[in-house]
């Protein structure tokens, strides 16, 4: 019974949700789309690109979730576009403050 009970201690303490790690790559696909749609792939290495996704990512985030918008039903859609149009912005802001075309 305690082995039992351990078992499902371990399975429920578990996270299988992919954290921190997907969203590395989400946003590092994100950033190099984004770097492509806005033109600046050829500036770009990984790291900006990863950098733009992820900071991107989490100001759609924050924006979805100021407007109170639930997300459940759209999953990893979602997450994935809005680490996109948050990668652009931030690429179109950087590229602003630069004065870099």
């Amino acid at each position: 019974m305690v082995a039992q009970n351990a078992d499902t201690v371990m399975l429920a303490s578990a996270n299988f949700s992919p954290g921190w790690f997907a969203w590395i790559i989400i946003g590092g696909i994100a950033g190099w789309i984004a770097s492509k749609i806005m033109g600046t792939d050829k500036d770009m290495g990984i790291i900006k690109n990863v950098l733009a996704g992820v900071i991107g990512g989490w100001l759609g985030g924050y924006v979805l979730r100021l407007f109170d918008v639930q997300t459940g039903a759209f999953g990893w859609f979602l997450t994935f576009v809005t680490a996109l149009v948050g990668a652009c912005v931030v690429i179109g802001a950087v590229k602003l403050v630069t004065g870099r075309k």
